[in-house]
């Protein structure tokens, strides 16, 4: 195996935090796959910030600080480095009202970022690649850092209405929709996770075009998130909330069962990507 390239800290700070990743992962005796699985990002993303080339947001410098010890050194230096982000404002505003939300109704015409597998994302966000396809990394690293979100000792209720269409659409290929119909059937059997397929004959004119996310707060206010295919928009009037919230409970009595809809993912499966859905447990 070569020798890892040598950086030179004097040529600008992300080298010299580079540098310092590489220093405390080393002696930490971690491997860069290991200080990624720590931090939820690829080896790969190790790599290129500890060669300096990678730009990253603060969550990801803050979560390598503690896991290295850096006792806030790096954190001090990603304020010099600057970061341009993946995602616009709007989406940002909505992450962090996601972040604190006890409760998510979603309804949505693709399948929800929380919902998705890695190699879907990757082949959603390359479709935008020939735009700008140094970030990527970054747009999928910071999803896959929102889904922990269901991994907390106590997760947020999340109940999702999924428009029929979702099930057909092919992103990057059968087999990657396939496996991630399978990867939503078994989200499906969490306890805290509610979902169901809204039929073609039972769309709600107020959504279409669109997905939206409602979101309920620690202290029992409520936020709503619409989002289109390039823009989105937080909405924090309570009337405004108030009437897609009336929208999402129509939905909701005209979409299938959960039981009904799983059963219906199922045949998706079958029919139209020729796998085989996981067993029930």
């Amino acid at each position: 195996m070569p020798a890892p390239k040598e950086l030179d800290p004097t040529t600008s700070i992300a080298a010299l935090y580079g540098k310092k990743v590489r220093k405390l992962r080393i002696r930490a005796g971690w491997t860069q796959r290991e200080l990624g699985q720590k931090v939820f990002v690829s080896h790969s993303r190790i790599a290129k910030i500890e060669l300096g080339t990678e730009s990253l947001p603060r969550q990801l410098s803050d979560a390598l600080d503690e896991v290295l010890g850096a006792d806030g050194d790096l954190s001090d230096l990603w304020e010099h480095i600057g970061y341009t982000p993946p995602f616009m404002t709007w989406a940002h505003q909505f992450f962090e009202y996601e972040a604190q939300a006890t409760k998510m109704h979603k309804f949505s015409q693709m399948f929800p970022g929380l919902t998705q597998t890695e190699e879907y994302m990757r082949a959603l966000f390359g479709a935008w690649a020939y735009r700008d396809p140094s970030d990527l990394e970054e747009k999928v690293s910071i999803r896959l850092g929102r889904q922990a979100l269901l991994d907390a000792p106590t997760p947020p209720w999340l109940w999702i209405i999924l428009d029929q269409a979702v099930l057909y659409r092919v992103v990057g290929s059968h087999g990657v929709v396939g496996r991630q119909l399978a990867h939503l059937l078994t989200l499906g059997e969490r306890p805290c996770i509610h979902l169901q397929i809204l039929p073609y004959e039972s769309a709600e004119p107020l959504t279409m075009g669109g997905s939206m996310t409602i979101l309920k707060l620690p202290d029992g206010s409520e936020v709503m998130y619409v989002e289109g295919i390039r823009s989105g928009a937080i909405v924090r009037e309570p009337e405004d909330v108030a009437r897609y919230t009336a929208a999402y409970d129509r939905m909701q009595a005209d979409a299938l069962s959960p039981a009904s809809s799983a059963e219906f993912i199922r045949k998706a499966m079958e029919e139209h990507f020729s796998c085989a859905p996981p067993d029930p447990t």
